[in-house]
């Protein structure tokens, strides 16, 4: 019999386990303070820590306590960026933040609980460790498929959240190149399955069916070897000429962006930094890309000799400028405001929005940023959050031709929605080829030097592995940086700092898996395996 202080004694020991689990999950979805090289390991390592956890609760209960108790603590932790534009820009008193940082996460959490009470609920009558082979791999294919499908529903639900998906761990490493095939969701799936397979083995260890576990191990590691393989397949060609591309990061604080005194200042930096001279005449830029917002007002309240200096600038560079601005549009039944990007062309002779003159309008907002959700005006109300309530653009927009390249342009918070970028990439209704460079445009000022600069990098090099295409991204304050189709930085600025960089980019054509299907069939495949578990739970009662 077990005494009651030593069940209380394990409790406390499995709680303390499963915060120091999260809190290091928390830190690998880009490096610093983990290095890089480490970050797929420590992921699947402390996710171990959960499922062994899971498969140890005594309830179902239980099960979901500590699946939140882990989710809480990883994105207490892995967004806490979130209070320093509540409360330093937002103008939210500090213990208003945390409380409302503290209320997000406990929600997000809850998908993480759903992922550990379903496994338990369809592992139960196989939770001991006592298991033979077929059941090990069962329970670990069960345990990636429910976390997975919670990550699927976490990005996809109330217009999604898919920040901290645990596949964004995984942007280098032995999964990496899985995400051409099956896409972050899919590569989520395999870190999962691993992790499971991990925490299987350990509660086998000193048991007669540790060779059981064994085998889930097996195919963990060879779903990383394959991944090793499919590193060396290019699922693209070389498309058009190479394009020399000039990314300018203003560096322009947050606090300044929306100051009326400092706007000329701004926009007279970010004008200088876009003319810099050449190094030589062959390394003269054929496009200038600006960031999300560089002209923080709209459009319609700026003076024709604003548009004309930039047009001049474009005919002396003999070169596009692609600049990010709110737009104002009238039409009969109502005015829209939305959060564009524009392109100024030497032939221009007046600002945006011209007859024939390409724009883009950002089309999945962010919430409580970009649109305010029903209920919830009087929490915005009491921040001080200017463009805060912008119309979506249409799906299907345009891309922007330069040369012989056809440029995807998203901003911000869209990258971060991989089957979206890949539908850019596709070919058009009439045969067109798809998109051959991804352009992103952001502004991440708003959360100060913190880890989301490096977090959202690392959510555009899984793009491009999905699409094998090279992806830009010019920022306001970081983190500027040009990406290869395989998920390499080529090139990148440091954060904070104002400069300029001028990259040489490679267009490319050709279809991967995952562009081709999106996530139906990591969907389905989820769905099959799921199936088979309650159908395996329903069979053994």
């Amino acid at each position: 019999m077990v005494e009651p202080n030593s069940k209380q004694g394990q409790s406390a020991k499995s709680w303390l386990y499963l915060i120091l689990a999260g809190a290091l999950q928390a830190l690998c979805f880009a490096p610093g303070p983990l290095p890089a090289w480490s970050l797929p390991f420590v992921q699947i390592a402390s996710l171990a820590v959960l499922a062994a956890q899971t498969w140890q609760a005594g309830t179902l209960r239980q099960a979901a306590l500590r699946g939140w108790l882990f989710g809480w603590v990883q994105f207490s932790i892995g967004v806490y960026w979130l209070t320093i534009s509540m409360h330093q820009f937002g103008g939210l008193a500090l213990p208003l933040a945390i409380a409302a940082l503290l209320l997000f996460t406990a929600a997000m959490a809850l998908f993480a609980a759903g992922a550990c009470a379903l496994t338990a609920w369809l592992c139960a009558a196989y939770r001991l460790p006592q298991q033979k082979a077929g059941r090990q791999i069962l329970n670990a294919l069960v345990w990636a498929s429910a976390w997975a499908s919670f990550e699927w529903l976490r990005g996809t639900l109330f217009t999604g959240f898919p920040w901290l998906n645990i596949g964004y761990a995984h942007a280098e490493g032995m999964f990496a190149a899985w995400a051409p095939f099956i896409g972050v969701y899919g590569v989520a799936w395999l870190a999962a399955f691993a992790a499971g397979a991990i925490a299987l083995m350990a509660r086998a260890k000193d048991t007669p069916y540790d060779r059981s576990a064994a085998a889930t191990i097996a195919l963990a590691l060879l779903s990383g070897l394959l991944g090793i393989a499919w590193g060396h397949i290019d699922w693209a060609r070389a498309s058009g000429q190479p394009m020399l591309v000039r990314l300018v990061q203003p560096a322009t604080p947050q606090a300044d962006k929306f100051n009326p005194d400092r706007f000329s200042e701004a926009m007279t930096r970010t004008h200088r930094l876009a003319g810099l001279a050449a190094k030589s005449p062959e390394d003269q830029p054929q496009l200038i890309v600006l960031p999300e917002t560089v002209l923080p007002v709209f459009q319609d309240r700026i003076s024709p000799a604003f548009w004309q200096s930039w047009i001049r600038l474009s005919q002396t560079m003999q070169a596009p400028i692609i600049m990010g601005l709110p737009l104002h549009t009238r039409s009969q039944s109502a005015d829209r405001y939305t959060n564009s990007a524009t392109v100024i062309q030497p032939t221009d002779t007046q600002g945006p929005l011209q007859p024939g003159q390409w724009h883009y309008d950002k089309q999945h907002l962010v919430p409580f940023g970009e649109f305010i959700p029903t209920g919830f005006h009087w929490f915005v109300h009491a921040m001080n959050i200017p463009l805060g309530d912008f119309n979506r653009g249409q799906p299907g927009q345009a891309a922007l031709h330069i040369g012989d390249q056809a440029l995807a342009i998203n901003i911000c918070y869209e990258d971060a929605f991989g089957e979206e970028i890949a539908a850019a990439v596709r070919p058009g209704a009439n045969g067109q080829p798809g998109a051959s460079v991804l352009v992103n445009l952001s502004n991440l000022a708003w959360f100060g030097n913190s880890w989301a600069l490096r977090q959202h990098l690392w959510i555009s090099r899984m793009r491009a592995l999905e699409t094998a295409r090279p992806v830009i991204r010019a920022t306001n304050t970081g983190t500027t940086a040009a990406i290869g189709p395989k998920g390499e930085i080529r090139a990148e600025l440091d954060p904070g700092v104002p400069g300029v960089l001028d990259v040489e980019i490679q267009g490319a054509q050709g279809l991967t898996p995952y562009v081709r299907w999106g996530d139906r069939p990591i969907l389905i495949w989820l769905l099959a395996l799921l199936l088979a578990g309650l159908y395996l739970r329903k069979k053994r009662a």
